[in-house]
């Protein structure tokens, strides 16, 4: 596999992150946890490859039978309790008193960096198949992601300090349009 392909494939399998990461950055109060939401996609992106590669074409035919469902529900719950808050904070906008600063919790990022690195465990059986050296190529991805989703959260963070409860509002929305897409991925690639 060339470097080009490779390249393609990390920045493929770093899509959702991104825009995960964009929609987490809204939120944000500080540029810590950028770094440790960049973290732990990287990290996902890059032991996923692994997993996968390592299980092998038959036991990963089983995992994509319900891997979209868990994506949808991971990515549909979180969004859905992102508009809820926001909506109530909408509510209350001249209350002080409910406008709180809300940030991401460690199980929440935990569920989001497995449910966008779901598709990096498919592509370790592929890499298996086709022998490509595993280590590397994990790394990379790994790189390209944490990469990336830096600069989403980053990007998401100067938007959210910006526009508030709205900013959130529409993290939500893109959280679960997320989850929506890749469960319709799955369903059309399945039929």
């Amino acid at each position: 596999m060339s470097f080009i392909e490779l390249f393609f494939i990390a920045v493929g399998l770093s899509a959702d992150a991104f825009a995960v990461a964009l929609a987490d950055g809204l939120n944000l109060r500080n540029r810590r946890k950028a770094v440790l939401i960049a973290f732990m996609f990287g990290l996902f992106q890059a032991l996923m490859p692994v997993l996968g590669y390592f299980l092998g074409a038959g036991f990963a035919s089983l995992f994509s039978a319900f891997d979209h469902y868990l994506a949808l529900g991971v990515l549909g719950f979180i969004g859905g309790k992102m508009i809820i808050e926001s909506v109530r904070e909408l509510a209350h906008e001249d209350d002080e008193e409910l406008a709180v600063i809300r940030d991401l919790r460690f199980p929440a990022l935990i569920m989001q960096s497995a449910a966008t690195a779901i598709d990096a465990l498919m592509v370790g059986v592929s890499f298996a198949a086709i022998r490509v050296s595993i280590a590397p190529a994990a790394l990379f991805i790994g790189a390209v992601t944490f990469t990336l989703s830096l600069l989403g959260a980053l990007g998401g963070r100067r938007l959210g300090l910006r526009l508030g409860a709205k900013a959130e509002l529409a993290g939500g929305i893109v959280l679960m349009i997320i989850g929506i897409k890749t469960f319709m991925e799955h369903i059309g690639a399945g039929i």
